[in-house]
């Protein structure tokens, strides 16, 4: 009987990283082609700050307007993409099971856009930002979620 291949998921709504175990006594290994980042940028890099008048009748201000923050749509969108590399590789049967790191917020749109065949894989949850935890440290962060 093969060894079940668990991945561990460690982002944030900007990085991301998988690191796999592959049974006891394997310890962790990153997965080749698998750490992801990309650029927040602050909102008013994004999105402008004032409301637009384009459309109002001539002379007609409109004072009130959404408030969009463009930031943190931009790290919803990018723990989105995750989840769907997920289902990806759930679908492929990349891994058997998976435990997924993320801070509150990022674990919440990446749990609302896993597949059902992802979420029956999903071990453990550890809602925490590890992202700047090196590989080696990772273990005395997992708790009982993994026997390495």
């Amino acid at each position: 009987m093969r060894a079940k291949r668990t991945w561990i998921f460690i982002g944030d709504g900007v990085r991301a990283r998988i690191v796999a175990n592959d049974g006891p006594g394997t310890g962790l290994s990153p997965v080749p082609k698998r750490t992801f980042a990309r650029r927040a940028p602050p909102t008013k890099e994004i999105g402008a700050d004032r409301p637009s008048t384009r459309g109002a009748p001539a002379g007609a201000r409109h004072g009130v307007a959404p408030k969009v923050d463009w930031h943190r749509v931009a790290k919803q969108g990018f723990a989105r993409q995750m989840a769907e590399m997920l289902n990806e590789a759930a679908g492929r049967k990349a891994f058997d099971r998976l435990v997924v790191v993320a801070p509150p917020e990022s674990l919440g749109e990446i749990r609302r856009a896993l597949t059902k065949t992802t979420r029956e894989r999903v071990i453990a949850e550890i809602d925490k930002d590890l992202t700047h935890v090196s590989d080696h440290e990772l273990p005395g962060y997992l708790g009982g979620a993994l026997v390495l």
